[in-house]
């Protein structure tokens, strides 16, 4: 096979001296020092140069895959040598030194000067002009990323809108629209320099640590996608009920509030399933308490007794936590005694001044600090039965650069903090509570936290239409780098502006982002409960509708669970295009639904961008329209543009109060119907919603459907099967058929004539059937 290298040769300082197979790598010397380069699998690449008189670091903070046992061929030339998999290569050109890399005999990239030593360490690669580029973590850029230099330093930004070049969570992490993925793996702090010289390269940069990075390929978006969170670790099953209404502020300042809000909830009907309890849960100040971890006895009396309350109405508590413990609060002198904080040079606590207070910081890479604070957490879970923890601050927000923890300096983990804090946390309930999926809500982390169970968000975000409109970009970015639940404070945190065409529009969106938590500054409410009956109502059909497709969200945590899948998806996964690479404002829920949020204050006319790959059906009116389009839509103030792939099958269920009352036993699957498709099918995953590993314990099933459509016929097969541990449940099914023309003939369930009802305003044909556990069943209908 020839390759075509990339046309500039490495740094020309290198020379090649030798190379050597080893069972898991090749090893090549050079004048300067040691690549080692191994395969994970066919489609990733993992590439270490260590300098001379220095040692190998195996340590990654994000890596969890173990490289497998895969055929590798190494085919030596005169000036090359070529190290193969079945699908990703590499080719090392011996003089000029240089190392180019390839999928199945595509060019993806080369070390322009490979491993450089200036004032910063530094990995260059090489880029071809047209290359779109992703990746860096959360920030508000526009998709398409090249020509930026970002920082590698997780920083919170209070109060962004529009543009954020700096965020809580940054990444290591480039996604080329050439179909690979660069993961640079690093802790310390650093800079990502996506060609901001414009002259096609790409640079990594960092004070310290590992020269190493992996290369990820794959045929699909969604392969690449898969084969990196296989890398970097899958994202634990949430539990069911972290996909409902959560009724959060900053915040419930007591026991009697939050029960008066909870029960507001309830008596208005809306659905909520969490509450979440802000600082004031320890301290009645927002100053002064922070790091005292215990319950404020004056305003929260008996909190036992009110999460048990709220537990029998099938309601969560979640409760913030932060790695801070303040001076004036109730645990510095144990914090001191026990030795958990990080330290100054003399190996005392360092104590700094921030927002809440004089402080210092737990030091959760010491074993006892780690045993510590973990303690606690098991402790409030275990004694008062909360359900989730809310981990704020793990920037961590205030970090002076001479700290020492007991694995470095205050800059080398700086990054990763968030994310092993959240890993202290998903270990400990594995250990200790292995029987309950744990919830971990957090703004900071890094690449592969989401193995750790990570549910991130955006950050302070300010309460304006210009904090709303980089939402999408953030959680589609996010989703591509492996952390498909990033989301946003629906409505906005950030400032007192009221406007509630903006809240309403908000939380419309949220119906089809990650996570459904309205949250914000307590000076204007964010419960819909708190708001005008015009606006409580619009907002409860929102909500409402976010419970009805709880079916297809839970199917949709599946996928990301066992195949990396984001939830939210951006339009060049269907079809690529230098325009389309820069979409944002429309995306595609799951596989099948595209949406366009209203995120312009009194927007009246929206145009939408409607995909090549298909036809797409309106999801509340049945109309039909053809994919390549771009069409203009009036507005309508309870809803946004939504649509649904034509052949695809979304499942549906009646709203309910919280997920404690969701059922399936009465399930909807709609069935948008496409004469221009012939075949198509659908996956519905079901399990209890609280059982860890339901997978591998196989207490589990699926539904699934097909439909094939021939000469005005159309069969349409559904079979349920289940895991050998699951109980399973008899059905009422009914099967909506949206996108007909006109009333069927007639319709028949295994081959018995069937009742039918069509509704000639929607143009939904309805037959209604039983499923029994672990029955197949075939629909026939007769188009007229």
């Amino acid at each position: 096979m020839t390759f075509v290298l990339f046309g500039f040769s490495q740094n020309p300082n290198r020379q090649y001296y030798s190379h050597v197979q080893l069972s898991n790598a090749l090893e090549v010397q050079t004048n300067d020092g040691t690549y080692f380069i191994k395969p994970y699998s066919q489609y990733i690449l993992e590439t270490s140069f260590v300098p001379k008189g220095e040692r190998l670091d195996n340590d990654s903070h994000a890596v969890v895959l173990r490289p497998s046992t895969i055929r590798v061929s190494v085919k030596e030339t005169k000036n090359t040598i070529e190290y193969k998999t079945a699908g990703i290569s590499a080719v090392i050109q011996k003089s000029p030194f240089k190392i180019s890399y390839s999928f199945e005999g595509k060019e993806l990239t080369s070390e322009k000067r490979g491993y450089v030593a200036d004032s910063l360490k530094t990995i260059e690669l090489d880029l071809t002009d047209e290359e779109v580029l992703f990746g860096g973590g959360a920030r508000a850029l526009g998709m398409n990323r090249r020509g930026h230099r970002l920082q590698l330093y997780n920083r919170a930004h209070y109060g962004y809108e529009e543009r954020s070049e700096l965020m809580n969570f940054t990444m290591p992490i480039v996604i080329s629209s050439n179909k690979y993925l660069l993961h640079f793996d690093n802790a310390p702090i650093g800079f990502l320099d996506l060609d901001s010289k414009k002259n096609n390269t790409l640079r990594y940069e960092t004070i310290s640590g590992r020269m190493t990075y992996q290369i990820v390929a794959g045929e699909t978006w969604l392969d690449i996608i898969d084969q990196y969170t296989d890398l970097t670790g899958k994202q634990p099953m949430i539990p069911r009920w972290a996909l409902g209404n959560f009724s959060s502020r900053f915040g419930y300042h007591s026991q009697a509030e939050t029960v008066s809000t909870v029960e507001k909830f309830i008596r208005e009907d809306i659905p909520v399933d969490a509450v979440i309890l802000d600082l004031f849960w320890f301290g009645k100040d927002i100053k002064g308490h922070m790091g005292g971890f215990e319950f404020a006895k004056d305003s929260f009396p008996n909190p036992k007794k009110m999460i048990s309350d709220f537990m029998q109405k099938g309601i969560k508590t979640v409760l913030i936590s932060e790695p801070f413990i303040l001076s004036t609060s109730k645990k510095w002198d144990e914090a001191v005694s026990r030795k958990v904080l990080a330290t100054n040079s003399m190996g005392e606590p360092y104590r700094f001044d921030f927002y809440f207070g004089n402080a210092g910081i737990i030091d959760i890479y010491d074993p006892n600090a780690s045993e510590w604070f973990w303690d606690i957490y098991k402790d409030l879970t275990e004694t008062y039965g909360v359900s989730g923890w809310w981990g704020d601050l793990g920037e961590p927000e205030a970090h002076p650069s001479d700290l020492q923890h007991y694995k470095g300096t205050a800059d080398e983990v700086h990054n990763i903090y968030g994310h092993d804090w959240a890993k202290l946390i998903f270990h400990g309930y594995r250990r200790d509570l292995p029987e309950q999926r744990p919830f971990i809500l957090m703004r900071a982390g890094y690449s592969g936290s989401q193995h750790y169970g990570m549910i991130p968000w955006s950050g302070d975000v300010s309460r304006s239409w210009g904090g709303f409109q980089p939402q999408p970009e953030i959680s589609l970015q996010m989703g591509m780098q492996g952390m498909g639940y990033m989301h946003s404070d629906l409505g906005g945190f950030a400032g007192d502006y009221f406007d509630d065409e903006l809240y309403l529009r908000w939380l419309q969106y949220g119906v089809f982002q990650p996570i459904y938590r309205p949250h914000a500054q307590e000076s204007v409410p964010s419960e819909a409960v708190y708001k005008a009956p015009k606006t409580k109502e619009l907002a409860k059909q929102a909500i409402e509708l976010r419970y009805s497709l709880l079916p297809y969200n839970y199917t949709l945590a599946y996928e990301n669970h066992t195949k990396g899948y984001p939830l939210m998806r951006p339009l060049f996964f269907e079809e690529e295009s230098d325009s389309i690479y820069n979409i944002a404002n429309t995306y595609l829920w799951g596989n099948d639904i595209l949406v366009s949020p209203i995120m312009k204050k009194g927007e009246k006319k929206h145009k939408v961008y409607f995909p090549n790959t298909s036809n797409w059906i309106d999801f509340y009116t049945g109309e039909i329209y053809a994919g390549g389009t771009t069409l203009e839509f009036d507005t309508r103030e309870d809803r946004i543009p939504t649509f649904v792939r034509g052949g695809a099958f979304v499942p549906r269920v009646r709203p309910v109060q919280n997920t404690a009352s969701y059922s399936t036993k009465e399930l909807e699957l709609h069935f948008y119907y496409d004469d221009a498709i012939d075949f198509s099918k659908g996956l519905f995953y079901n399990d209890d919603g609280k059982t860890t590993d339901a997978i591998d314990k196989g207490e589990y099933e699926y539904i699934k459907i097909s439909a094939d459509t021939e000469d005005k016929l159309m069969y349409i097969d559904v079979e349920n099967t289940r895991g050998p541990n699951f109980q399973g449940i008899d059905r009422e099914m009914k099967l909506v058929i949206h996108g007909l023309k006109e009333q069927p003939r007639r319709a028949k369930v295994n081959n018995s004539a069937a009742r039918s009802i069509w509704n000639n305003v929607q143009r939904t044909y309805t037959i209604p059937f039983q499923l029994k556990k672990e029955d197949k069943i075939e629909l026939f209908i007769k188009e007229r």
